[in-house]
Formats: structure tokens, sequence, C-alpha cells
């Protein structure tokens, strides 16, 4: 009989769906502002005019969401010596071989904590660049020259967190059993020794 670990309480869920569908709201119709061969990707907000004025009150609400993500993850995303031995063998991780999974790792490999300072970068570099061309209300505030900036750092911000959530997502899928954390909650109690031994000894007292 299979045995099961909570990896997330349902208010973790919830808002990790939150930040997720709309970032993918956001990255879709960011695309269709960018290249006009994307421009029917606004009809995911219901066409161009409601993607321009619903798109950034979007962005405060995900980063919102995320802030509140953040706050409950961020002390066990540090970066520590198992981690840079995890990323020296990510020959192994991208192979499926066995070395990275006998390495101590805690609730969180190195692949998913640079994806979460990852996100942190590009949401902080989205939000305060999206501030300055919001030109409905902060525009005026700022010259042209800064504007212009702002849009190449936001689309790069754009840019980068959209590889990030590909990635994320294929991670997710490709390694089996993942998914099931963050739609019901639990782990298999031999998925965690695999993958994050240290963290299954944590939860159930294994030596």
């Amino acid at each position: 009989m299979k045995q099961y670990i909570q990896r997330y309480v349902a208010a973790d869920r919830v808002n990790h769906w939150i930040v997720a569908i709309l970032f993918v709201i956001l990255s879709l119709t960011g695309l269709a502002f960018f290249h006009p061969s994307f421009f029917f990707l606004s009809n995911v907000l219901g066409g161009p005019v409601w993607a321009r004025i619903l798109h950034p009150f979007l962005g405060i609400v995900m980063a919102v969401s995320f802030v509140f993500l953040a706050r409950r993850v961020w002390h066990e995303n540090f970066i520590k010596p198992v981690d840079i031995q995890w990323l020296k063998m990510i020959d192994e991780v991208i192979n499926n071989g066995d070395g990275p999974d006998k390495l101590p790792i805690g609730k969180y490999n190195a692949g998913q904590k640079l994806m979460f300072w990852t996100m942190i970068g590009s949401v902080i570099a989205l939000v305060l660049s999206g501030i300055v061309i919001w030109r409905s209300y902060f525009a005026e505030f700022f010259p042209i020259s800064a504007i212009r900036f702002a849009m190449l750092v936001h689309m790069a911000a754009g840019f980068t967190g959209i590889v990030a959530l590909i990635v994320h997502v294929y991670a997710a899928i490709w390694v089996k059993g993942t998914l099931r954390a963050m739609t019901r909650g639990s782990v298999e109690a031999n998925w965690a020794k695999h993958h994050h031994p240290e963290w299954y000894k944590e939860q159930t007292g294994a030596k």
C-alpha cells in the first residue's frame, strides 16, 4: 500500500495556481503587444482594448500573490553547498541518473531554487518597469528615454519568466509524481525519499 507525505497545504496550492494562471495570461497578452504575429493572443482577455486595460491590473494582482507565495518558501530556497554539487551533476540530472538523488537534498533541489530566484528577479523587474510604461497613470512622470529603457527591461524580464515557466512545467511533468504535490498536496513517500531524502527524513523522522 502506497504511503503519502503532505508537501503543500491547500492555501499554498491555491496561491501557486493563482500566480501560475495569471502569469500565463500575462505572458500571452504580453506577446500580443510585443509583435503583430502574436496579436491574436489579445483575445485571451476579450480583444486588444480589454487586454491593454487589464494587463497591468492583472500584473499587480499576480505580483501581490507572488509575494505571499514567496514569503512562505523563501527560507527554504537558499543555495547551499549540496546545491552546488547537484548543479555539477546536471548532466546526470538531465539523463535521469541516480547520482544527484543520492545527495542530501532538502525540500527543494538546486533547479527549483534557481527557478524561485529567477522568478523573484523577473517579477521585481516586471513590476518596476511596468509602472514606468503604464502610460495611463505614470508615463507623464518619466522621460521618453526612461520609458524606452523600461520597455526593454519589461520585455527581457518577461522573456526570462516565460522560459523559466516552460522549464518548470517540463520538469514537473518529466519527474513522475511531482504534479501530485500541486494538485493533491501530497507526494508518495518513495518519491520523497528518492528525490528529496533530507526533507523525507525531516518529515518522517527516518534515520
